[in-house]
């Protein structure tokens, strides 16, 4: 059975830092690939970071390009995501997300994943 647990989440003030964790179970972590979402009260999920199985490519939304850091420990099955300069509208329930198939293409669509956590509130406020 598959886990997924996100951990890190809280209360930061505008232009503070955060880092969040996911800890995988039940699956061969290395082959996966693994992502963040996001997800705000009356919105659609949104696609934050990912970082490929193979290569460790990374891939981020434009909205966080240059602030935020997706990076894997293979040898823990932890995922993290380390925030710098979060915003107001940072503010959102952080999903991870896991899945062994993925094509390039689809890296950014959360029905694409198989696998999810529970999710972790950030709130960015002052």
């Amino acid at each position: 059975q598959v886990q997924l647990v996100e951990s890190g989440g809280g209360l930061v003030q505008p232009g503070g830092s955060m880092r969040l964790s996911c800890t995988a179970a039940g699956l061969t972590f290395s082959r996966y690939t693994v992502a963040w979402f996001r997800q705000a009260p009356g919105k659609e999920r949104e696609f934050v970071a990912a970082i490929r199985s193979s290569g460790g490519h990374t891939h981020y939304s434009p909205s966080v390009a240059g602030r935020f850091t997706v990076a894997r420990d293979n040898a823990k099955n932890a995922l993290y995501l380390h925030m710098d300069n979060l915003r107001v509208e940072d503010s959102s329930v952080y999903y991870c997300a896991a899945d062994a198939h993925l094509i390039l293409s689809s890296l950014r669509t959360a029905s694409a994943y198989d696998f999810w956590g529970q999710g972790t509130q950030v709130t960015v406020s002052a």
